[in-house]
């Protein structure tokens, strides 16, 4: 390791055609005596012992730095994607981390404080109506069965479906009893917490990272708004430094093709399209590419369909299984994009695609519209597979990653 750990090597035996005198200095060394070998070692160890020992100095540890977030849309560095790469959303939206090592504080890409009143304020207005409906009840009443009767009409009303309404009232009637309520805006409250409760299951991030590329399949009805959540979603996954290719597996409706383009010019992304073919070709081709150019999500656009329509559906399995021909692991994601608009027809969809593809995940889009909002405490109930995103209007900051607290907040507070 050290020269000063080198060993001396005792010469080798001389060849035969070595000069003479280099032979005659070897036999000498080999005729000393042993007298004078012992008084050469012990001359040696005592001036090993009157020397100090030689230590070499390391070099002062260097303490480790925390890569700091990247900024959007500013190509990572390798070590940055690496640090940010296993972390969920919802880690990374719970504020700054610390690393005790350096004290450098890592800064994640979260909405600004005037971004996120913002987005508060597009979905308390989308959901004004329920809201008013439900918070109304509370304003000078009496804690009696008339109030119950009001809040079971309000939320049947809400699209919340009589599973999760009767869950909710039996709840809500327990938890004024063993508290000792009598107050309506303690009871407000309660009902408040008891939705969160039911919600919070739902709520779960979007684990980037593991997988290059990262396969998410997006499916749904037609006039879901799939293609423009796909654009959305791009734009999101970009905030965390993620490259993205999409593919334009909707070969049947007339113009999704060109949509998603349009799409991918705005976001600066890669699609991979035919002008005709199969959707499942356009696909597998599309994972392809993503895994030449080490892309770390591809999404793919699927055609819009009914679940009643059973030979459509089996299509959509096909082109599951040719992902999966692409890349033995994915998709990774499958999402439906489901119109909340749709009321109680949504649950159904739930039930028929998750039971076809094997959901991981719900984008619920247009709460902005005539959208009651009940429609998730159904699913909570019923088929609880998590909402990553909810949407409520045209423009990108309008898809925001699904918050229980956040949804609570619009309808009851």
């Amino acid at each position: 390791m050290f020269s000063f750990f080198k060993k001396f090597k005792k010469p080798a035996d001389a060849p035969l055609d070595a000069p003479q005198d280099e032979t005659v200095e070897a036999a000498e060394d080999e005729a000393l005596s042993d007298a004078e070998l012992e008084r050469q070692a012990l001359a040696a160890d005592a001036s090993a012992e009157e020397a100090p020992p030689s230590v070499e100095e390391a070099p002062p540890p260097v303490p480790p730095v925390a890569p700091t977030a990247p900024a959007a849309h500013a190509p990572a560095s390798d070590e940055s994607k690496e640090y940010w790469q296993g972390r969920t959303q919802s880690q990374w939206a719970r504020g700054p981390e610390t690393d005790e090592a350096s004290e450098e504080v890592v800064p994640p890409p979260t909405l600004d404080p005037v971004a996120k009143k913002s987005w508060m304020s597009r979905l308390r207005h989308g959901l004004s109506k329920t809201s008013s409906n439900l918070t109304g009840i509370f304003v000078s009443a009496k804690i009696d069965e008339d109030l119950y009767e009001e809040l079971e009409t309000a939320l049947l009303m809400s699209d919340a479906g009589v599973d999760a309404t009767e869950f909710l009232l039996e709840s809500l009637r327990e938890k004024v009893r063993a508290e000792r309520l009598t107050d309506a805006a303690q009871v407000k409250k309660a009902l408040r917490e008891l939705l969160v409760d039911l919600l919070r299951p739902l709520e779960k991030s979007l684990m980037l990272g593991r997988a290059q590329p990262l396969v998410m399949m997006i499916a749904g009805v037609n006039g879901a708004g799939k293609t423009t959540s796909i654009g959305k979603l791009a734009k999101h996954l970009q905030r965390f430094n993620q490259s993205v290719l999409l593919a334009a597996g909707d070969t049947f409706r007339a113009a999704a093709r060109e949509q998603l383009t349009v799409w991918g010019e705005r976001n600066n992304v890669t699609v991979i399209a035919q002008e005709s073919g199969d959707a499942a070709a356009v696909i597998y081709d599309a994972v392809g590419a993503a895994r030449a150019r080490r892309i770390d999500v591809m999404m793919a656009d699927t055609a819009g369909r009914l679940p009643t329509q059973l030979h459509l559906m089996e299509e959509l399995r096909k082109v599951r299984r040719v992902i999966a021909k692409a890349m033995p692991d994915a998709p990774h994601e499958v999402l439906l994009v489901i119109d909340a608009n749709t009321g109680q027809n949504a649950l159904a969809q739930v039930k028929a695609f998750d039971d076809a593809l094997g959901l991981t995940g719900l984008v619920v889009t247009k709460l902005d519209g005539t959208a009651k909002g009940g429609i998730l405490a159904a699913i909570a109930r019923q088929r609880p597979v998590p909402v990553y995103f909810i949407g409520v209007g045209e423009k990108v900051e309008d898809l925001q990653p699904f918050s229980a607290e956040e949804f609570a907040d619009a309808l009851l507070v």
